[in-house]
């Protein structure tokens, strides 16, 4: 890894570790996971802007579905005319689709950061001693190979599927009526990649996929109602 990438990945280190430290008393051999979640929560308290614009545009865009659906319609013989009409509309409406994809983008980065923690022996010139943390009897370092043995893998996946399935179903249920079959089972499908993720991923990885996905579905939920 270049050196230069050493600086976040030591930094979550020192932090990930003082939360773990502060939480033992209360959360014992947990204090690792609950150190994850936390820092989880924080990441998207912090990027809650990104996440009320995003808002704004599934709105707009809800609003804006029939027409863009009427020039889809107008110009199907002419797919550029009809990109150009739906990109100027939402040029005069102040929105974009980009908008709701900002905060899954902005995540990558603390994924990567996370990920690389648990998946090093070695941090900041140390021994990881964060991989020694648990869940279930599960050590947070551990990947796919050990999921038929280790429950807190089946309770991850478990959990994963649950979250994706009301994340489906409010997508769905937001779809517009005239929305193609290839949309809506898009809609249906791709909230399950975290499970197909998690496989390849550590265990604590998985707990910040299911913290953010969770956070996502109940975020939507009342931001959108």
């Amino acid at each position: 890894m270049p050196s230069f990438l050493d600086a976040p990945v030591s930094g979550a280190y020192h932090l990930v570790s003082w939360l773990a430290t502060t939480i033992e008393p209360l959360g014992g051999p947990y204090a690792a996971a609950l150190a994850i979640v936390v820092c989880t929560i924080a990441v998207r308290l912090l990027l809650l802007p990104l996440s009320l614009a995003a808002v704004r545009g599934e709105k707009s865009r809800s609003v804006l579905m029939p027409q863009i659906q009427e020039i889809s319609r107008r110009h199907a013989g002419n797919p550029e005319r009809a990109q150009r009409e739906i990109a100027k509309l939402q040029a005069e409406s102040g929105t974009t689709l980009f908008a709701g994809c900002l905060p899954m983008f902005a995540q990558l980065p603390f994924f990567w950061v996370l990920y690389s923690l648990f998946s090093r022996t070695v941090v900041a010139g140390e021994s990881n001693h964060l991989l020694a943390g648990t869940l279930f009897g599960a050590p947070l370092g551990v990947h796919w190979p050990l999921f038929a043995s280790t429950p807190a893998y089946v309770g991850l996946a478990v959990l994963l599927a649950v979250v994706a399935c009301f994340s489906a179903r409010r997508q769905l249920a937001r779809l517009h009526e005239t929305a193609t079959p290839m949309s809506r089972n898009l809609a249906r499908l791709l909230p399950f990649g975290t499970l197909v993720t998690a496989a390849f991923i550590p265990l604590a990885a998985g707990l910040y996929l299911l913290t953010t996905t969770t956070w996502t579905v109940v975020e939507r939920a009342i931001l959108l109602r």
